[in-house]
């Protein structure tokens, strides 16, 4: 009986060591977001009132300067083919990702800053 419990830790015990991985983990607190991902978005967007269910949080600047991407409206999901240019829909199933819009620029993945100009649309980085 003594034996079987004995065996039972050590398998735990080399369970446990076998999941840990030598390559140290990112942590929240490094600073880590999605990289500059936001710098590849085009497409259709739809606009999420619920933050949890968006897959980015954005902020939108007021100065262009301080935006991390220049984001073109265009009136035809099919012109929304490069980097900023966004087409926003109104139905979740037609839509390349979902946003959702925060007031506090720390919660955010990125900013944003609309532009009335089609040819600034893109990364700011």
């Amino acid at each position: 009986m003594k034996s079987l419990l004995i065996t039972r830790w050590a398998l735990v015990l080399m369970l446990a060591l076998s999941c840990l991985s030598t390559s140290p983990r990112p942590r929240l607190g490094d600073g880590l977001k999605r990289g500059d991902e936001y710098c590849q978005l085009k497409g259709a967007v739809y606009i999420e009132e619920v933050e949890s269910f968006a897959k980015y949080k954005v902020f939108v600047e007021d100065v262009e300067s301080f935006a991390d991407l220049r984001v073109y409206k265009e009136q035809a999901q099919s012109f929304a083919d490069r980097p900023g240019l966004w087409y926003i829909t109104d139905v979740r199933a037609f839509a390349d990702f979902t946003v959702a819009f925060t007031d506090v620029k720390g919660f955010a993945d990125f900013s944003i800053y609309f532009t009335d100009f089609k040819t600034l649309a893109g990364c700011t980085r």
